[in-house]
């Protein structure tokens, strides 16, 4: 049997390299645009914006020395090549084959686990677990007692990332929408039952939100290059089209193929609507002390 095409990877290499072809850099994070045009050539600054937001939540260690990190998530490993630059020992855990690829490049001095959180066997301990933008992606079951076992003593959590609010109901009501993440009452809920409380807590939703218009923007130019060539191949030359969506259909679903064209051409990813169904936050939680039983 012929080797199933990766497309998510073929994906990821593409949008990394149209990334690092416009901003020098490859994050995969939001920006952060207060006082930022909303362009194109502002998204280096804007994503750096984000970065020195995030490392402004890091715990500082009593001795001053470099902290453990376990950077669960670390997408392409520019967020760990800046704690390794600080000083900080860096362990990532990422599931996909061809970011670890890139964290070993990007990151290099980190430890590299081609594995899911829930599967990862390290021992640690660890000072700081970090996520940003992953926490959404792995069960509220696992996440925070997952932590609470690979943590020193007086380790923490920092998490940066989306929530849903209340008012949001499903894709089966609301169809496709920007963000994601567990619902911000079940997290609260996860947070109560678990071995941490919050220590610090900033929502910079607004301060995000335009990445959404962005992303659509960028999303619509190349939409609209893909339905232009497609309408000409058509009016054209009719065989060759149909010849063309077959052979796209070999390695694209009907549903996949639905789903990307709506993210080219569709309207309703707006950061208006990112507003309204997600909170997005940064939140540093801390081990509960113990009480001593009399």
């Amino acid at each position: 049997m012929a080797d199933k095409i990766d497309t998510r990877a073929v994906g990821l290499d593409v949008g990394l390299a149209f990334i690092r072809w416009l901003t020098g850099a490859e994050n995969l994070h939001y920006g952060l645009w207060s006082g930022l045009e909303v362009t194109a050539g502002n998204l280096r600054a804007a994503q750096d914006a984000y970065t020195v937001k995030l490392f402004g939540y890091l715990p500082a260690m009593p001795s001053g020395g470099p902290l453990r990190i376990l950077d669960i998530g670390g997408g392409a490993g520019e967020t760990a090549r800046k704690l390794l630059a600080l000083g900080h020992q860096v362990e990532i855990v990422v599931p996909s084959a061809f970011l670890a690829a890139r964290c070993r490049e990007t990151a290099n001095g980190a430890t590299v686990h081609e594995c899911t959180f829930e599967a990862f066997q390290g021992q640690g301990p660890y000072d700081l677990c970090l996520f940003s933008e992953s926490f959404q992606y792995i069960p509220l079951s696992e996440s925070l007692p997952k932590c609470a076992r690979l943590l020193a003593p007086g380790g923490q959590v920092l998490i940066a990332d989306c929530f849903r609010t209340e008012v949001y109901k499903g894709r089966h009501v609301h169809g496709p929408q920007a963000g994601g993440g567990h619902p911000l009452v079940a997290f609260r809920a996860a947070v109560d039952a678990s071995a941490f409380t919050v220590d610090a807590e900033e929502e910079i939703t607004d301060a995000v939100a335009p990445s959404i218009d962005l992303e659509q923007r960028l999303f619509h130019v190349l939409g609209h290059g893909v339905t232009r060539v497609s309408d000409e191949i058509r009016g054209k030359r009719p065989r060759a089209h149909w010849a063309l969506g077959k052979a796209i259909g070999l390695f694209l679903s009907r549903k996949r193929r639905e789903n990307l064209m709506q993210r080219l051409t569709g309207t309703s990813r707006t950061s208006e609507a990112f507003r309204r169904f997600n909170s997005y936050r940064i939140i540093r939680l801390r081990q509960r002390e113990v009480q001593n039983s009399v």
